[in-house]
Order: structure tokens, then sequence, then C-alpha cells
């Protein structure tokens, strides 16, 4: 039997889009809705996780009991959380000095593991990467499931280019280097034609959509996909110039994808 044979699997498990935003008096909808059935039946068979919220993770998982029964009860559930500094800073620069290899131990010992998000896929627009190059080293199997991805959602919608895009995350707080920053993504969409991905924390989105229309050329198009995958969903995508004549009314509390381009 090979060494492989004998090592865990880890599966990158992605969560419903609407961790957070769910009014606590509506009725949590069924993980069906967001997540295939194969998606499901993985995660109720495993009993290993990484992730960033212990309780969120946990509530996850009491969904997933309700359409396929845990092989093992919550309480046996083994949840680790990644570091408080990884939150904040996020894993994806390999000499940040985050080594994750401990949080794989399970798997070294033939146990399954899940790496888990707070919404969506684990390693997009969220931490985990760490955790991936530990499994790679180690000569784990890393195994995706499939489930939604904000970004990809949005773009999808948008009407920008789908062949060439970049998401660079958030763009700074402070107005005018928001300001100088937003000219550049606009100059480089337009210049080579690449779409322009980025967020920003819920009770900003107001003021970075208000930033974008003051920067802005009024031929670039600009794109919001905004509560994506919720009841309230709505996407709209404009050439400045028609936002700036018409602003539509945008639940922009949500968890929002903002795209530039051509």
């Amino acid at each position: 039997m090979t060494r492989s044979a004998l090592l865990g699997t880890l599966y990158l498990v992605p969560t419903p889009l609407d961790f957070g935003c769910l009014d606590a008096a509506a009725a949590t909808p069924s993980l069906e809705h967001s997540l295939p059935l194969h998606t499901i039946q993985t995660a109720a068979r495993l009993a290993h996780w990484v992730c960033e919220n212990a309780k969120s993770t946990r509530a996850f998982l009491k969904r997933v009991g309700l359409v396929v029964p845990l092989a093992q009860p919550l309480q046996a559930q083994q949840i680790v959380e990644l570091p408080r500094q990884v939150h904040k800073k996020g894993d994806h620069d390999p000499h940040d000095g985050h080594d994750a290899t401990a949080l794989l131990a399970p798997a070294l010992q033939g146990h399954d593991i899940g790496l888990v998000s707070e919404a969506g896929m684990p390693g997009i627009a969220d931490p985990g990467a760490s955790v991936l190059r530990a499994a790679h080293q180690l000569g784990l199997t890393v195994a995706p499931l499939v489930g939604p991805v904000s970004l990809m959602l949005a773009l999808a919608a948008s009407g920008l280019n789908g062949q060439q895009f970049a998401f660079v995350g958030y763009l700074p707080q402070e107005s005018s280097a928001r300001a100088q920053r937003i000219r550049e993504l606009e100059a480089l969409a337009l210049r080579s034609g690449q779409t322009q991905i980025f967020i920003e924390t819920p009770y900003r989105n107001q003021a970075l959509l208000q930033s974008l229309l003051e920067c802005l050329q009024p031929h670039t198009r600009l794109a919001l996909g905004v509560g994506l995958n919720l009841p309230q969903q709505a996407i709209h995508s404009a050439q400045v110039s028609v936002w700036k004549q018409q602003r539509p009314a945008l639940p922009l509390e949500l968890p929002t994808v903002f795209l530039l381009g051509r």
C-alpha cells in the first residue's frame, strides 16, 4: 500500500453565502438551495475541520445534519480554528511565517479533513491558502467540492470580460488613497480589457460606491453583485454615466462584489 493511500484527504467545503445575512426571524434556508447533494454528503461524513470560526462551523454542520445525518454527533466533531492573525492579515503570502502543518495532523493518521470558511469557498477571498500549501507539502490529496463562489457569480452576471480578470481584494479606506487606487484599476481595465474585481466590508459599501461614481470616467462600466444567492439578491451593470443618471436602490448593507471594466 502506498503512503498516499494511508493519508487522509483535505476537502475544500464551500458554505452558503448567507452567513450573517439572515434575518433572525426568518427561517434558515435549506442547504440544497446553494450546495449540491454530493457536497452535503461529503461534509456529513467528515469529523475533522479547520475553519475560521468554530461557532459558525457548528451552525453550518447543524444545517448539514438536517439534510444528511452527520456521521459523528456535533459534540464529537474535531474543529480547530485558524490563528486570529490569519483572519486579519490573510495567509496567502508564503513568507508571512504561518505554518499550518500542525492543523493537518489528523490527516497523517488517515482521517479526512474539511477546510471551511465563513461563507463561500475557502481560499478564495478568504483564509485557507496556508492550509492548502501545507497539505500539498505533506503529500495529501486536495479535493475541492462544488458550491457558491461570490466572485465568479458576480463576474458571470456582470457583462464584463470573463476571459481576463483579476481579484484585487479590498481598496484603501482613506479617501485620497482609495481614489488613486480606483483610477489605477480603471486605467488598467481600459488599457488591457482585464475586469477588476474587489470587495468591501458591508458597512462601507455605500461610501465605496460613491467614490467609484466620483472617480470613474463616464464610459467605464461598473457592476455590483449584491447579496448573491440571497432572497434580496440584486445585480446591476451599466456605464458610470447611467449610474449617475439613475442610481438603483440596492441593499448595500449586504455583502457586495464590485467590478469595473469596459
